[in-house]
């Protein structure tokens, strides 16, 4: 996992860490795992109108990294805009516990081994009117999970979609909370304006203990809170509520969502009213049942697994697999 940290506006943010992937010999546009198609292309076009409106600051930080590469910034728009919408995409189970103690969110981002090597954590610190933040990728620009200075943390699970249309998809969306929002109300207020062309479920906490998931696709959003003897909420690869059970296209490989969203519940039913972060530690690592036991040799894994720890304004990290690597604390970021 490569760490990066950027600083400063958004266009040179982008103008630097595209130089100095230059400078080394590492161009974007040629490390792509798929092909930039005609549809893609005109998919991304269509949806540029959408980012100028609701995130113009993320436009300049490509279009930084464009001219810093060299290359064509309208590439990079469509495959980045293109992405969750149009898969592959990453398989991932994300949970968060509020039950009086603690405030724990935590994830773990299942991906391609053979791309794991390119994972990145970022922090960013900007001079501008955005909140400063940390978080994870499989990619660039967008991310997947991360929690910001004001202490809202987040996490995404795609899903596959039945429809797309222009709009943000899930890691534009999950970066765009993470700039501009301090709590999960404000995220499931901008989830209610934002068009979105993705089909996704995002995992909140703030450190009030507010926490809730949101699943939500490019026609609909359904706000999922505990019920009142529950601490916690959970999610995985795959709508459970009844407003979308059938927004997502079944017959495609979710890598187990139900299997892992049941190890996820049935732990934290026993659990979550007296968890704490060694509890949730040998969940995500798989002790409770399988959540992160995937074969390598299949070209499937866990890829990092993550915990922000909002009450004590911790995070812990594995850089691979849990069930296998252990958490380490990452005292960089101070929210």
């Amino acid at each position: 996992m490569y760490h990066n940290r950027f600083k400063g506006e958004h266009y040179d943010i982008g103008f630097q860490w595209g130089s100095l992937l230059k400078k080394y010999g590492n161009f974007i546009l040629e490390m792509i795992d798929f092909p930039i198609d005609e549809a893609r292309m005109e998919f991304a076009a269509d949806c540029l109108p959408v980012y100028q409106e609701y995130f113009p600051e993320i436009l300049e930080e490509i279009r930084g990294i464009g001219e810093g590469q060299g290359c064509s910034v309208e590439k990079l728009q469509t495959f980045l805009f293109s992405m969750y919408a149009m898969p592959p995409a990453c398989c991932c189970s994300c949970f968060a516990v509020a039950n009086g103690n603690e405030i724990l969110f935590g994830r773990n981002s299942d991906f391609l081994v053979r791309l794991e090597k390119s994972n990145k954590n970022v922090i960013y610190k900007f001079s501008s009117n955005s909140y400063s933040f940390t978080g994870n990728t499989t990619a660039f620009v967008e991310m997947e999970d991360g929690v910001n200075e004001h202490g809202l943390a987040v996490g995404l699970t795609s899903v596959y979609p039945r429809v797309i249309r222009p709009g943000l998809n899930a890691g534009m969306l999950l970066r765009l909370f993470l700039e501009k929002c301090r709590s999960t109300d404000e995220v499931i207020k901008m989830i209610n304006q934002v068009p979105v062309s993705s089909s996704q479920t995002f995992t909140i906490a703030d450190t009030t203990g507010d926490i809730a998931v949101v699943e939500c696709n490019a026609e609909k959003a359904e706000v999922i809170r505990p019920v009142p003897e529950k601490t916690y909420v959970c999610a995985a690869n795959i709508f459970h509520s009844r407003a979308m059970e059938n927004c997502a296209a079944a017959e495609v490989d979710n890598w187990d969502a139900q299997p892992r969203y049941e190890t996820m519940v049935k732990a934290l039913d026993e659990k979550a009213d007296t968890m704490e972060k060694s509890h949730a530690m040998e969940l995500l690592s798989g002790k409770d049942g399988f959540i992160c036991q995937y074969d390598r040799r299949t070209g499937k894994d866990t890829v990092w697994s993550v915990i922000y720890d909002l009450k004590a304004r911790e995070i812990f990290r594995v850089e691979g697999n849990p069930g296998r690597k252990s958490f380490r604390k990452d005292a960089r970021f101070c929210f």
